[in-house]
């Protein structure tokens, strides 16, 4: 049986690695073998390009570019780690996806919808999201997570924005969930983390995790 696959989606501090990292745990404790990955990144080709989009080395060339990059990145992810473990059975949980770069360089970066669909269709195939959170949180709150988070460390590409830009960016990923509502979950991200954690816990076994925990126990010795 091919695994399932959930992505985290929102802006910087909405706690993202927090609760991917989180539901994995809880999936293991039932039995579900599962896979915790990143984006950009998640394996060693795309590891590397991380480092050259994070850094802000490509920012001179273009949001078009960046685009282009995140695209090697992603298809080098896809095929090195999401796609065999989805192929294996097992269930694939990743900080950030598609709708990162939808709203990122597409709805602020202005780079064409044509071009970022065709480069989906490229990199992603059909190893689309059967689900997706959107952690939601006020950009003032997200951002000053992130500067607790990384200490004295500089803010990276997309941290270093202004407010306004993380705002606009709060919008969009609304927006993109008000589009698509049988994927996309909302998730108020200002709770307590354990309520958090369990409205994500919550929808995962409402929408995925029953049919799977029964199939589970029937090929069990």
């Amino acid at each position: 049986m091919r695994g399932k696959f959930i992505t985290f989606e929102g802006g910087e501090g909405s706690g993202k690695s927090t609760h991917t990292a989180a539901l994995a745990e809880r999936l293991r404790a039932r039995g579900i073998d599962c896979v915790l990955t990143r984006e950009p990144g998640g394996s060693a080709g795309a590891e590397i390009i991380r480092h050259i989009i994070l850094s802000g080395i490509a920012k001179p060339l273009g949001v078009e570019t960046e685009t282009i990059l995140f695209a090697a990145a992603r298809d080098d992810h896809v095929r090195v780690t999401i796609e065999p473990a989805l192929n294996a059975g097992q269930w694939v949980i990743c900080d950030r996806f598609i709708d990162s770069t939808r709203v990122y360089q597409g709805a602020l970066g202005k780079v064409d919808m044509k071009l970022i669909r065709s480069l989906e269709r490229v990199t992603v195939g059909p190893n689309v999201p059967d689900l997706t959170f959107v952690l939601d949180v006020p950009a003032n709150v997200g951002l000053a997570r992130a500067k607790t988070r990384r200490g004295a460390a500089a803010a990276d590409r997309f941290e270093s924005e202004a407010v306004e830009f993380h705002e606009d960016l709060r919008r969009a990923f609304l927006v993109l969930a008000e589009r698509e509502p049988k994927r996309i979950v909302v998730i108020d991200g200002r709770a307590p983390r354990d309520v958090v954690a369990e409205r994500i816990w919550a929808t995962v076994e409402e929408r995925l995790l029953g049919g799977a925990v029964a199939a589970a126990e029937t090929v069990a010795p």
